[in-house]
């Protein structure tokens, strides 16, 4: 089976090994000493300021997005929040369970964001901003740069979810002015699910301290204090944190611009790959996690393709994951993932699939 789905993905040998291993105690001066070592690259990989903090939380992606929403946000906030595909509609989902304000941008699918759409919520006295770097649903790739150039003209608190363009995609907190980044580590850290970390700037941190969020796990006070010492307030995720200690270790051996080269190279190839096949690149400003794929061609009754019944046939008849979609675009737009331990083979026998799809005329 190879995964081209956007998360879990594809894992080395390496760290497959590491995940078979025991389970060591973690309250420890050694273990203490690694966590350490996971935030200060951390902080460092997503180009944070140098008084950044990174926190370690046991969840998925979306216990982060409501971690981060509930600790620096307050019914006291104006909130905008990018919509523009499943995730985004889960900020706001998050925002109106917790009683923020909030309005929403929404966009068509596959749409970027433009300094048009943010023009008419300029100096309407917003304090916060929410957006999903990737809106991964539909692959989009949103200006970070223009939109925080627009949150400092405006003096809106900018959160970023990153989980699946962290690595694979630029990500500058220090220089566009995110105050909080936000991963997961089943995406481009090509790690078991069950770990996501949260990147605050000092601003961030500010406001976590001042605030008090009806929570006892999600209260991100608690993991400040204890990551002075390099611990967490509950049990970790011990293991997925040895594994990334490993990673990212590898990652500033060889560095941040190789292994985001290395993705967009696995991008570029497959991209390059399917021209000549019936199938449409759903966005124009696609990330180098993803490709978002509509079928052009018609079945042997005359019907478009179903989306979904690509992702099944190449699971089913070739061993090969994709990632399908859910609600209004099942049919419509399946999806190509670039991360994990993925190579231009891979790339190769994918393509072969579809090809020999198409002549079965499923593509």
């Amino acid at each position: 089976m190879i995964n081209f789905a956007v998360g879990p993905v594809q894992m080395d040998e390496e760290i497959l090994a590491m995940g078979s291993e025991q389970i060591p105690y973690f309250r420890t001066p050694e273990f203490s000493g690694l966590m350490r070592e996971n935030e200060r690259m951390m902080c460092r990989f997503m180009q944070a300021p140098a008084d950044s903090r990174a926190l370690f939380l046991t969840g998925s992606g979306t216990a982060a997005m409501e971690a981060a929403v509930m600790n620096v946000f307050s019914q006291k906030d104006r909130v905008l929040v990018v919509n523009g595909g499943s995730f985004g509609a889960r900020f706001a989902a998050i925002c109106r369970i917790h009683g923020i304000p909030f309005e929403e941008i929404c966009l068509k699918s596959g749409c970027a964001l433009s300094e048009k759409d943010l023009e008419p919520y300029a100096g309407r006295g917003f304090t916060g901003f929410l957006v999903n770097a990737c809106e991964t649903s539909t692959g989009v790739l949103y200006d970070m740069e223009m939109i925080g150039r627009f949150c400092r003209e405006n003096g809106l608190l900018l959160v970023v979810d990153a989980v699946s363009s962290f690595l694979a995609d630029d990500l500058r907190m220090k220089e566009w002015g995110i105050s909080l980044a936000l991963t997961g580590a089943q995406k481009a850290l090509a790690l078991p699910p069950g770990l996501s970390i949260l990147v605050l700037d000092r601003t961030a941190v500010k406001r976590v301290e001042e605030g008090s969020p009806d929570s006892l796990y999600f209260d991100l006070r608690e993991y400040l204090k204890d990551g002075l010492r390099g611990q967490t307030p509950f049990t970790p995720a011990v293991s997925i944190l040895l594994q990334l200690n490993r990673r990212l270790k590898g990652i500033e051996e060889q560095g941040l611009e190789t292994e985001q080269s290395r993705i967009r190279g696995q991008a570029e190839d497959f991209r390059n790959r399917i021209r000549e096949l019936p199938l449409e690149i759903a966005t124009k400003s696609p990330s180098c996690a993803v490709t978002p794929l509509h079928p052009l061609g018609r079945d042997s009754h005359g019907n478009c393709v179903s989306a979904y019944r690509i992702f099944e046939v190449l699971k089913d008849e070739y061993g090969i994951y994709v990632c399908p979609n859910g609600g209004e675009l099942a049919d419509r737009i399946f999806r190509v993932g670039h991360i994990g331990n993925l190579t231009h083979e891979d790339n190769a026998h994918l393509v072969e699939a579809m090809e020999d799809m198409h002549r079965r005329g499923l593509l």
